[in-house]
């Protein structure tokens, strides 16, 4: 027996590039815009003594501005360094059985990695020719589901009553949806939440609201599984969440009209994109997200990727089955995107 022998050896998740330098950056769904002015005086105002003390273990300051935002009670919600982190967690408390879990083959490829690493079994379940998740897939024995919605890197939602009938099919399984990207148009499973005690809804403030670099993600679910996950996070680490995130965190959910306005950019210009896109030949999937999903019938995807980059323009690229002649392309601003469309019209 070597030293190596008793080291947990994993594949690890890839996130998307971070190039340094000046580039048009589209690879890693991040907001086009700054932050809701308050943030910035909401981390202003922390003086820098308080930082020599930890920060809340409750994380109530952050808790209770999502509690009056949604009208949910704070008990049933749970509050994390990004939604990645809430989700490993949720992984963590939920799926301890010995059934194999379900989420779709194409969806976030964090999944696969978290129940490798936790030794939790599972199945992928096909998505449709057209990329559409069919809810009769899981209605068979398992020990929980997870799913994205909208999906990433499709875009693609499932509509409620769809999401619905999963959860409503698996009683004894807890249900996770990810709501990374609702906000872009999606329909949130909130309405579902006082009906069904297995659900768990994950969401981020990366996307949306423009906080990627203060790693904030929070969940919603019924008091008893919120209480699970809060005992497992106390049993890894009680102070999960910094003074200034949740400082950063308030201010962004108290800020309305910024939020919205902020949206609607991003929507009018996806919308826009889209259909240029389309005038140059693409399929482009009908995303309620950030990015948007388009291939080139006839064209690599994988040379168009490279073509971009050699220009600065980086956009996302998985070099996977059924996703290697698709490239995913977050929405920056008007003028970023019009500077992708020219770079697309000189190499196609």
């Amino acid at each position: 027996m070597s030293l190596f022998d008793n080291i947990r050896r994993v594949t690890p998740y890839v996130p998307g590039e971070q190039p340094a330098g000046e580039v048009i950056k589209l690879n890693t769904n991040e907001c086009p815009y700054a932050p809701s002015p308050r943030v910035a005086e909401a981390i202003a105002s922390v003086g820098h003594s308080r930082l020599r003390l930890y920060p809340e273990p409750d994380c109530h300051t952050l808790k209770d501005a999502l509690s009056a935002y949604y009208g949910i009670s704070p008990k049933k919600v749970f509050v994390g360094v990004g939604s990645d982190d809430v989700l490993a967690l949720a992984f963590l408390t939920f799926f301890a059985g010995r059934k194999p879990i379900l989420f779709p083959d194409i969806t976030y490829s964090f999944y696969d990695v978290w129940a490798e690493l936790y030794g939790i079994p599972y199945d992928t379940v096909p998505l449709s020719e057209d990329f559409t998740l069919d809810p009769a897939d899981y209605a068979r024995e398992n020990g929980g589901i997870v799913f994205a919605n909208p999906n990433a890197p499709t875009g693609i939602e499932l509509p409620l009553a769809g999401v619905e009938e999963i959860i409503s099919s698996n009683p004894d399984s807890v249900v996770i949806v990810d709501e990374a990207y609702v906000d872009f148009g999606g329909e949130t499973a909130l309405p579902l939440l006082e009906t069904y005690e297995n659900l768990v809804i994950v969401r981020t403030m990366s996307k949306s609201r423009a906080l990627a670099g203060m790693r904030i993600g929070y969940a919603f679910a019924g008091e008893r599984l919120i209480a699970a996950m809060e005992d497992v996070k106390a049993s890894i680490n009680s102070y999960t969440m910094t003074t200034l995130s949740l400082a950063a965190g308030k201010a962004a959910i108290e800020d309305e009209a910024y939020f919205r306005e902020t949206l609607q950019k991003v929507i009018r210009t996806r919308e826009h994109t889209k259909a240029e896109l389309r005038r140059l030949g693409f399929i482009v999937t009908d995303a309620k997200t950030n990015f948007l999903f388009a291939a080139k019938p006839g064209a690599s995807a994988e040379k168009i990727f490279h073509a971009l980059r050699e220009r600065g323009i980086y956009v996302r690229y998985f070099k996977k089955p059924r996703l290697d002649d698709h490239l995913r392309i977050t929405i920056g601003t008007d003028a970023e995107m019009a500077s992708l469309i020219d770079a697309l019209e000189q190499l196609l």
